[in-house]
């Protein structure tokens, strides 16, 4: 395809995956990370960028990496994606607009709930709720997964955050507990587990309260525990109301962090050929054509509408 495309955090855990991806899709990666350039030196940024045709960036925390690596993006006049996943760096990026397209959150959290919901949600242009539950067989998160949550549990000064009323909602109320039917079967939940979809899916869809679910096995790596060993089995569940109606959309595969790759880089891919809907910053439900972004992936994500 001749696009050469930057990979800022390239020798991260999940930056390997995308370089793995872009090598699969032939297109010619132009690794760098902070050791070439750190997020407070423009300079160094723009030197990064030359000759790349758009940028991934898998470097968090993405509260400090962000903004500065769109706006050498827009210097640069080339696409954005990033991979974050911290809720408060994904609404300070939708909130700042950019001059070239940019997709933050393009990743297993964020990225694809929204396309889930977008596609779950058809010919409906509002609803009452959304529901997105994660049902995972374990989770150990990475080094640079941990540090993020860190960052993103300091700017709260320690609250949770829910999406209510049409706006995020900062409190220190407990997390209520309850049980998921998934369509593999009934799992106990965390409620109001907050991930980078209640920021990503109201950003374009008028839908005034977001929840999202995380399996209780899963939720309990985020305390610590033994290094990652076997990648996690995935199951999202997804839940649109209406009033009396619902819509219901469940997508499965494995390796939350492994799946990051072909969401981001697909959407490069997409921005690179102009199958793209916004010029400027827009999440992924509202850059692409859900149904077939999904589609696209269908080796790795198979999604199912079980309403």
């Amino acid at each position: 395809m001749g696009h050469k495309i930057a990979v800022y955090g390239a020798s991260g855990h999940t930056g390997r995956f995308v370089l793995a991806e872009l090598e699969k899709r032939g297109f010619p990666a132009l690794p760098f990370g902070r050791a070439q350039a750190t997020a407070d030196d423009p300079a160094a940024l723009d030197r990064a960028l030359t000759g790349a045709d758009a940028v991934i960036n898998t470097a968090g925390p993405f509260a400090v990496t962000g903004l500065p690596l769109l706006a050498a993006a827009e210097r640069a006049g080339i696409p954005y994606v990033d991979v974050a996943a911290e809720i408060e760096a994904n609404a300070d990026t939708l909130a700042r607009g950019a001059s070239v397209p940019a997709v933050p959150a393009m990743a297993f959290f964020g990225g694809l709930a929204d396309l889930l919901v977008t596609t779950a949600m058809g010919d409906w242009t509002t609803a009452d709720s959304a529901h997105v539950a994660y049902g995972l067989s374990g989770w150990q998160p990475t080094a640079g997964t941990l540090t993020a949550g860190a960052v993103s549990h300091d700017r709260r000064a320690g609250q949770r955050v829910r999406f209510r009323d049409g706006a995020l909602r900062y409190h220190s109320d407990s997390p209520p507990t309850l049980d998921w039917d998934f369509a593999g079967g009934r799992r106990p939940v965390i409620g109001e587990f907050s991930m980078a979809d209640i920021v990503t899916i109201p950003s374009h869809l008028a839908i005034p309260a977001v929840t999202s679910y995380m399996s209780t096995s899963a939720a309990q790596g985020l305390s610590g525990g033994p290094e990652r060993r076997e990648p996690e089995t995935f199951e999202v569940d997804v839940r649109v109301r209406r009033g009396d109606e619902e819509r219901r959309l469940t997508a499965t595969g494995r390796d939350i962090y492994a799946v990051s790759a072909p969401l981001a880089v697909e959407a490069v891919e997409r921005l690179l050929t102009g199958r793209f809907k916004v010029t400027g910053v827009a999440s992924a439900g509202a850059m692409f054509d859900a149904a077939d972004f999904l589609a696209s992936l269908s080796d790795v994500i198979q999604a199912t509408d079980c309403s």
